[in-house]
């Protein structure tokens, strides 16, 4: 299948596009950055969007599969009012401009896969959510996947199966927030963050790239998609985990008032969480390379 993918050079893009590769697509990269003549086992063809000179519509005709994963990062720097007008405009940018390049292709598209985040749910400690819930909160994070979802949902109009990719914390090595989370722990202070009883619903990064091309090969499959592991675990077990397979101590606590102070509103990333079950994927019968925490985590660090 011949298949285009916006940010296919960011996080999750990189590891998607060398999984569709090794399965024989073809894939467009849509790309920020003038890339046009760079090519990869003449399977990857770079082309760049979001520019006013670009045209990337005229490469794009007869795709089978569109993935947008485009969208400024939540993890790099303070969330200013400033910082969360961009993080909000970039996804709604990168959608609509998504949306006017399938509008003006010859035949739509069999899928158009679009990523979003459990931050739809808002956070709680007592709550499980699944794809049936439609989210009870109004914070930043909420707001921002809601209004994403809401504008990616206009795709159904022209008749194309759309899908939400509702991503947990990824876990990778090198990538995502797994680093940050490991670095205490590898300088011997590591511990709870806050008091450690939030939520904390992950998702090995193999599991991403497998569940994506589920949902491309699933025509069944529509709507949110929750991606998380089946056993999401508290943040205190998560370091309790880690900590073993790191040969290093869980001890030091950073106490959630500092974190606070620190990191301002972004601090809901770690203080607060959400136990978000993969129900979706379940029902249809996906499996899991990594289903529980500590073979994940034995993967990553062996």
């Amino acid at each position: 299948m011949k298949i285009a993918v916006a940010g296919g050079t960011g996080f999750v893009g990189k590891a998607l596009v060398n999984e569709l590769v090794k399965n024989h697509h073809d894939v467009v990269i849509l790309t920020r950055k003038k890339m046009m003549n760079r090519e990869s086992n003449n399977q990857i063809q770079y082309v760049q969007w979001l520019a006013e000179t670009s045209n990337p519509s005229k490469f794009l005709q007869e795709t089978d599969i569109f993935i947008n994963l485009a969208g400024e990062s939540i993890n790099s720097g303070r969330w200013t009012a400033q910082r969360k007008k961009t993080i909000l405009e970039s996804r709604l940018v990168a959608v609509n401009e998504m949306l006017k390049i399938l509008k003006g292709l010859n035949r739509m598209p069999k899928a158009w896969i679009n990523a979003s985040a459990i931050g739809f749910y808002g956070t709680s400690e007592e709550d499980t959510f699944t794809e049936e819930d439609k989210g009870h909160s109004n914070d930043f994070l909420s707001d921002t996947v809601k209004q994403w979802e809401k504008e990616a949902d206009k795709a159904t109009l022209l008749g194309i199966r759309t899908v939400f990719c509702r991503f947990g914390i990824i876990l990778d090595k090198n990538e995502g927030a797994l680093p940050k989370i490991a670095f205490p722990y590898k300088a011997f202070i590591g511990g709870n963050i806050g008091h450690g009883r939030q939520w904390m619903s992950w998702i090995h990064i193999e599991d991403v790239v497998k569940g994506i091309m589920f949902v491309i090969n699933n025509e069944n499959i529509s709507g949110p998609v929750n991606f998380t592991a089946p056993h999401p675990v508290s943040m205190k077990e998560f370091g309790k985990t880690l900590s073993p397979i790191l040969h290093r101590p869980h001890w030091l606590s950073a106490p959630s008032f500092a974190l606070s102070l620190l990191l301002g509103e972004m601090s809901t990333l770690v203080l607060e969480g959400q136990k978000v079950l993969p129900q979706k994927l379940l029902e249809n019968d996906f499996q899991f390379n990594y289903p529980d925490l500590n073979r994940a985590l034995k993967n990553i660090y062996a």
